[in-house]
């Protein structure tokens, strides 16, 4: 096999955990899966290596409408539905009346991903911060979490849920700041969530934040296909990889993998209220 077809392969799937634990944020559809069957077949893998249920994110008004569809086809499937930041200039009225109305559904457990990002300029920030506030009103409105996409936007993120009011469950996806941004939203009792670039070897400073956030304020996600974990990098990523992410975070953290695992799960129960859906 040449390093290019190694590339494209997925990882192999590791043992699983002594105990099942959630994924709080994968794309099943960017992944690869279009239909019911393609959906259990993605969970199982992801079964077979621990991770029990997983949240699959919409990115765009397409994308919100598969997940919902996608969370009726299997019990392990949970959506969450918005409008990414870097699609935020052509939100129009007709898309929020379809977010709202899918939002409303009952096997969407969570608003997102939406937020601000500065990296790409796809969208300027006037219309992007617009989005947001619209966003955050309608996981108030729901009462269901708010997910958020924050690059390279920690400053305008905090200061737009605070003028605007917070949620009473903010999730941020794939943390991507540093210790002190950690104890900023740690003390506004918002939920840091981690994906594979905590193992990245050049990722020093986001795990002096996962070292830091207290369990209940802690998830593991794969945000997959992208990000893949350490040693896999840069090849292609399903939810059965949070594995790998859930080990390197228990090693970090100083606990077992066990523990880790089910405390991240009784977070996700709590935040995305799972059992009652």
């Amino acid at each position: 096999m040449s390093k290019g077809d190694k590339k494209r392969e997925l990882p192999p799937v590791p043992e699983p955990t002594s105990a099942p634990f959630v994924d709080a944020h994968t794309h099943l559809d960017a992944c690869g899966a279009e239909s019911a069957e393609d959906v259990r077949a993605m969970v199982d893998r992801a079964e077979s290596a621990g991770v029990g249920r997983v949240v699959t994110v919409a990115d765009d008004i397409a994308a919100a409408r598969w997940a919902v569809e996608a969370a009726t086809w299997d019990d392990r499937v949970f959506a969450a539905v918005a409008l990414h930041p870097t699609r935020a200039k052509d939100f129009s009225e007709a898309d929020r009346a379809t977010l709202t109305e899918l939002a409303a559904h009952p096997r969407v457990v969570s608003i997102g991903e939406t937020g601000l990002d500065y990296y790409w300029d796809y969208s300027p920030p006037e219309p992007q911060q617009e989005a947001f506030r619209w966003h955050i009103e309608l996981a108030k409105r729901t009462g269901k979490p708010l997910m958020i996409h924050d690059r390279e936007a920690h400053a305008d993120i905090l200061r737009i849920l605070d003028e605007e009011g917070a949620p009473e469950k903010v999730v941020f996806h794939c943390f991507s700041g540093d210790a002190e941004f950690a104890k900023s939203c740690l003390a506004k009792g918002y939920v840091l969530s981690f994906a594979g670039t905590v193992t990245f070897r050049n990722a020093e400073n986001l795990r002096e934040a996962a070292k830091m956030a207290p369990e209940g304020q802690f998830l593991v996600e794969t945000d997959a296909p992208f990000l893949t974990p350490h040693p896999y990098r840069g090849r292609p990523n399903e939810p059965y990889c949070a594995n790998y992410t859930l080990r390197g975070l228990a090693e970090l953290r100083g606990m077992t993998v066990e523990e880790l695992a089910v405390s991240v799960t009784t977070t996700a129960e709590r935040v995305f209220a799972l059992e009652q859906v």
